[in-house]
Formats: structure tokens, sequence, C-alpha cells
């Protein structure tokens, strides 16, 4: 297990604008948690990822899919399971995560 500050398992958030930064992304959480299966991770989808989010279901790392409620807005979409939306901007959300420790990393 990887572990950073306070011996807490570690807690990435991992930024997905593009579609090839989603399929990045999605790789990226898989070799994480085979490696460190205690690791937090998180993707956060938003501008032109949301629709590719929705349509192309990844059953590995959906459950850890967050799609920016503006982006499916403007994209005029619903949500689909288990994808799910933040409450927020995607750029308020990781803000918020960075600040309770999360790493960062653009996808």
């Amino acid at each position: 297990m990887i572990k950073f500050m306070n011996d807490k398992p570690v807690q990435i958030v991992l930024h997905a604008p593009t579609a090839l930064a989603l399929e990045r992304a999605r790789n990226n959480a898989i070799n994480l948690k085979r490696e460190d299966p205690e690791a937090d991770v998180r993707i956060i989808a938003n501008a032109q990822a949301v629709a590719m989010a929705l349509d192309i279901v990844h059953e590995q790392s959906d459950t850890v899919t967050w799609l920016c409620p503006i982006s499916l807005g403007r994209l005029g979409r619903d949500n689909r399971e288990p994808l799910q939306v933040l409450e927020g901007s995607a750029i308020l959300e990781i803000a918020r995560l960075q600040q309770r420790g999360w790493i960062y990393l653009r996808a």
C-alpha cells in the first residue's frame, strides 16, 4: 500500500477534460487500484470527456467516475449509472478535494 502523510492511504483525483484524457485516466485508475487496492481514486470528467464517459461503458472505472454538471447540461444529456454527477463545477470540486489533501493529476 502506498501511504503519504499520517499513514493515510493515497487519495488521487484524475482530471479528464478530453476523450483521450479520460482514456488515460481510466487506465491510470485501474493500474493504481491493482498496485494499491486501498488507494482512493476519483476520475473527474468535464468538457469533451463527459460525452465519452456516457457513450462508452467502462466497468472497471465507471464507479469512480464523476461528471461535471455544467458539461452534462451543455450536452443536454442525462447521466447513466454508475457514473456520478458532481455537486458543483469540476473546477470547484477539484479545488475542494485538493483542500482536503487529495493529489491532483491531469490525465
